[in-house]
């Protein structure tokens, strides 16, 4: 048996009660909080946020090296 086996995904199944609760925190004015502690409000603009990636910025040199 090979002693570095990883089990994924398609080899273990769980029934939802022996699942693990996963909470969800994010950063509200400088603290982070858990979801599940937000108003109605609060979890409205949670679910509203809109999420972004940067690209990367370009060196200023990259130009005139191609020159």
């Amino acid at each position: 048996m090979n002693a570095h086996w990883t089990p994924t995904a398609d080899d273990v199944t769980l029934a939802d009660d022996e699942r693990q609760p996963c909470e969800v925190w994010t950063r509200v004015m400088g603290y982070h909080r858990p979801v599940s502690s937000f108003n109605q409000g609060k979890v409205g603009e949670f679910n509203e946020r809109l999420y972004f990636r940067e690209c990367k910025a370009e060196r200023a040199d990259a130009d005139k090296s191609a020159q």
